[in-house]
């Protein structure tokens, strides 16, 4: 076959148009075959009978994970109570802590209320019991933001949880009214912690 010329090249068309076509090649994996005898297994021949012993196994292995699941939800549970039971503790000894420091103070609170029944006769008195007051307010507001409450007591019904008789009328009928406090009581954070002494009288 003679070459072709270049006028016969020339009327050559160029492609035009052409869309390339890219395509993924998947190969299949093969499936994974398990040796029965890895897992301590001896299937039998029969088709069957391997089949109802695979199902046995199953069966087993499923029990035993659900024992192993209600074991662990188990132990999930106790160290909750005991993450519980450790943050409750912890704020009980905080309270306590609490308590003994405010229970400490009480002395000073009752020395500075104390201090402020007598009337200033010079006007030194006087500013030197304004700044007993105000070390007062100072400490009792301060106190009061960790729960610390007075007990109400003159013109209130007795209490005998909260407030302890120290004069008291004869026995009769009617009901019980403070008329007087001796000693200031005090709750912190709704516990008593001190019983006010009080005078209490028929209504």
């Amino acid at each position: 076959m003679p070459p072709e010329t270049n006028d016969e090249m020339e009327d050559l068309e160029p492609f035009e148009d052409v869309e390339l076509v890219t395509g993924e090649i998947v190969f299949e994996a093969e499936p994974r075959i398990i040796d029965p005898h890895v897992l301590g297994l001896e299937l039998p021949e029969d088709r069957e009978a391997a089949v109802q012993l695979l199902l046995t196994e199953l069966t087993g292995a499923r029990e035993e994970a659900g024992l192993y699941l209600a074991d662990l939800q188990r132990v999930a549970a106790d160290f909750d109570n005991f993450r519980k039971r450790m943050l409750r503790d912890q704020a009980e000894n905080i309270e306590r802590a609490s308590q003994r420091v405010v229970i400490g103070l009480m002395p000073t609170i009752d020395t500075l209320e104390a201090a402020l029944i007598t009337e200033a006769e010079t006007p030194a008195e006087k500013k030197l019991l304004d700044g007993v007051r105000g070390t007062l307010n100072l400490l009792l507001d301060t106190l009061a933001k960790e729960g610390l409450e007075a007990i109400p007591t003159v013109g209130s019904e007795f209490n005998p949880e909260l407030h302890e008789a120290v004069l008291a009328p004869e026995p009769g009928n009617g009901r019980l009214i403070v008329t007087q406090e001796m000693r200031r009581g005090y709750t912190l954070k709704g516990r008593l912690l001190r019983a006010a002494l009080v005078a209490v009288d028929y209504e």
